[in-house]
């Protein structure tokens, strides 16, 4: 059976991403998916609803594993940011209130905005002042 080309392009761009990319990539995901459940909800789609706030709820809890709070003093206030965000997914799964999600949507997009900033920020620096991950600190992300 051939490759699905977008398969390949996309598990190439996962796997030769930096740090700061992929976290913009789940990000794009997760936001995609709130947007796309909120619209389902309204549509009383209830199948794609809950498959979209299922996904966007492992999305948000792969960011807080990837969180260190021993690197970052405001990582327990983004900790809890995505706790929040997790109560509202639970919540908008059982009550199908898009009101909920539209919340958690508007909380995380300045989030998004200021990866996509810093990843590209960091892009431009000269390869010799990008500090280099650690095997230990890459991981690589499903965004699908």
């Amino acid at each position: 059976m051939p490759a699905n080309p977008y398969a390949s392009y996309r598990d190439t761009a996962v796997l030769s991403a930096t740090p700061a990319q992929l976290v913009t990539m789940l990000y794009d995901r997760l936001l995609l998916d709130l947007r796309t459940a909120h619209t389902a909800l309204e549509a009383s789609q209830d199948a794609e609803a809950t498959y979209r706030l299922g996904h966007a709820g492992d999305i948000v809890a792969t960011l807080a594993d990837s969180l260190d709070v021993s690197k970052w003093d405001g990582a327990n206030d983004l900790l809890g940011l995505y706790l929040y965000v997790t109560q509202g997914i639970v919540a908008a799964t059982a009550s199908r209130n898009p009101d909920t999600v539209t919340e958690c949507i508007t909380l995380l997009e300045p989030l998004r905005v200021s990866w996509h900033d810093a990843a590209t920020s960091l892009a431009r620096q000269p390869e010799w002042d990008v500090p280099a991950a650690s095997g230990a600190d890459q991981a690589v992300f499903a965004v699908a």
